[in-house]
């Protein structure tokens, strides 16, 4: 009896960390539109990166909004943009979406860290920055939550700073809304406040 009870339990904490062919490993984030954790596929064995959307957060608009996200953020092929790698939903009602895995450091901490960087470090982040975002303005997608804590500093090979940039969570499509990308409530807060550009042509 006690080595069925054991068994059970053991069987239930590998379930847990299961999800469909990723191995869920540790937790590295978590903010208000879900948990992202560290995982490996289980055939090509690379770092990957997991969103879920706990089942406490999973209300109609908030499902909604998550996959939005996923199907919006999907649509961009830009080098400096994070990639979408797998979109699903769990036997038990959990949603996910997968992406590349990034072992870097956001800019926020740099500044921090560093207080100063150079002019020429400066310049060529934010080339990569504006360039990512040309690419999603250029198929009508505003990020809304551009902030130096979600642009991610990695290398490839021997190229160093290396722009990611993620969280699309807020994105908007300007065509499903007429071509207004000021038609959110004057009175509803959308991003960080500390980066907000504008709220409504009211404010401007």
């Amino acid at each position: 009896a006690i080595t069925r009870i054991i068994y059970g339990l053991g069987r239930k904490v590998k379930e847990a960390s299961q999800l469909g062919q990723y191995t869920l490993e540790s937790q590295v984030g978590a903010g208000g539109m879900g948990t992202v954790y560290l995982a490996r596929h289980a055939l090509l064995r690379r770092p990957t990166a997991i969103k879920l959307l706990p089942p406490d957060k999973a209300g109609k608009d908030a499902i909604k909004r998550f996959e939005r996200e996923v199907q919006l953020t999907s649509q961009l092929t830009h080098p400096n943009i994070v990639a979408i790698y797998d979109y699903g939903q769990t036997p038990d009602g959990v949603f996910y979406y997968a992406m590349e895995f990034l072992s870097g450091i956001d800019l926020e901490r740099l500044v921090v860290d560093t207080k100063r960087l150079p002019p020429a470090r400066v310049r060529h982040i934010v080339r990569q920055v504006a360039d990512a975002l040309a690419e999603a303005h250029a198929i009508h997608l505003i990020h809304r939550d551009v902030k130096p804590a979600n642009v991610i500093l990695v290398n490839r090979g021997r190229q160093y700073d290396v722009v990611k940039v993620l969280d699309f969570g807020l994105v908007k499509d300007v065509r499903s809304d007429g071509g207004s990308a000021t038609k959110s409530s004057i009175a509803t807060l959308i991003g960080t406040p500390l980066y907000i550009s504008q709220i409504g042509r009211a404010h401007v």
